[in-house]
């Protein structure tokens, strides 16, 4: 993967709250923070909070899998020669809230994370071997330790 050479790319970042419940919390500057963090390249990204019924339906129609998850990355430039990353990120209310509780984290620091998961997802990184696994998961300590915030595999 490219080496970020500019810390704030150019970002087009359209949020949907189809759920509403964690706007307050996750105000759009923050957001926009959190993405630009992880952005390796320009993007035009759009972030959705949806409530577990449309999360499950997204979930099984694109990846036959019948749950809602707590993020899911729909990537529209799977090119490397691509001059900006488009994605839809889609990220499950009810799935972050009980993960942060069980996790111990808060809601905050929890969406934080999965937003960088997203946007990682979104430029092309994976992972489906532990040499990916590894490499993402690196990355995203490396990117949320920048926004001030702890380890999230620990």
């Amino acid at each position: 993967m490219a080496e970020k050479s500019n810390p704030k790319h150019k970002l087009n970042l359209s949020v949907q709250y189809a759920d509403p419940r964690l706007q307050e919390l996750l105000p759009r500057p923050l957001l926009r923070k959190t993405v630009q963090a992880a952005l390796y390249f320009p993007a035009e990204l759009t972030l959705r909070f949806v409530d577990a019924a449309e999360g499950q339906v997204l979930n099984h129609d694109y990846r036959g899998k019948d749950y809602a998850t707590n993020v899911l990355t729909f990537a529209y430039t799977e090119d490397e020669d691509a001059e900006v990353t488009q994605a839809d990120i889609i990220l499950c209310t009810d799935v972050l809230q009980r993960e942060a509780e069980e996790q111990k984290k808060t809601v905050l620091e929890h969406t934080q994370h999965l937003i960088v998961h997203g946007v990682l997802h979104a430029q092309g990184y994976d992972h489906e071997t532990d040499e990916e696994a590894d490499e993402m998961e690196a990355l995203e300590i490396e990117i949320l330790a920048g926004l001030g915030l702890s380890n999230p595999y620990q």
